[in-house]
């Protein structure tokens, strides 16, 4: 579901994303039918403009999270520096793009969230560690990186790539289980409250952009 008050805007992304065969666009809208909307309709992913003239980003951003089934909400901001971006973070917001984000990347963003990853547009991604850090989000941050085991820091790596669960554990040679079990233990050891959160201090960390650094080489060993 896209959400925003320019009409031009939502056609075109609407547009972008329908011709791709494995996402549907069910419903655009402003803010003030947000709720409704996706009440209706349950979407997956949300896009959700932060600044809109009708409503409050960030209210709507909360009470798509408090539905019995929420969406998973990722922000469209047209200033890198907006205010308001550390206080979606702070509200649950599961990404950050720009909206000018080219094509080929906001369905592959789309994608991402619908797994169960998070994506940042490298643009706000300063302007949103920046805020996390103002928010409440500083204090030691080298000691809480050093407090990560090696293969915990290998999962933040790849968290910090947009990665799920599932993906993270392909990469790892890991269970999906075993793969949450490690987001669990980072998102407490640093303090974070969601997995965007995490991923922003990751940025901070300078670990994006990074490759594991203990992947296994091999898939072990299967006795039959």
């Amino acid at each position: 579901m896209l959400v925003d008050d320019e009409k031009l805007l939502r056609a075109g992304m609407r547009s972008i994303l329908a011709s791709e065969p494995d996402i549907e666009v069910p419903v655009v809208c402003e803010g003030r039918q947000a709720v409704e909307m996706a009440t209706l309709h349950r979407p997956d992913v949300v896009l959700l403009d932060i600044r809109m003239p009708d409503t409050d980003g960030i209210s709507v951003l909360i009470s798509l999270l408090a539905l019995a089934e929420p969406p998973v909400v990722a922000m469209l901001t047209t200033f890198s520096a907006d205010e308001d971006i550390s206080a979606a973070l702070r509200a649950g917001a599961s990404g950050f793009l720009v909206k000018d984000t080219v094509p080929d990347e906001l369905a592959s963003a789309v994608r991402i969230l619908a797994s169960g990853g998070t994506v940042l547009s490298p643009s706000v991604a300063d302007s949103v560690v920046d805020g996390y850090l103002r928010g409440g989000g500083r204090g030691m941050p080298d000691a809480r990186l050093a407090s990560l085991t090696d293969r915990e820091r290998d999962v933040l790596t790849l968290l910090a790539q947009g990665r799920s669960n599932a993906e993270i554990g392909r990469a790892l040679l890991l269970s999906v289980a075993t793969a949450k079990d490690h987001v669990s233990a980072i998102l407490t050891k640093l303090g974070a409250a969601n997995r965007v959160q995490a991923a922003v201090l990751a940025h901070h960390f300078g670990l994006v952009g990074l490759e594991p650094e203990h992947t296994p080489a091999t898939a072990p060993t299967r006795l039959t």
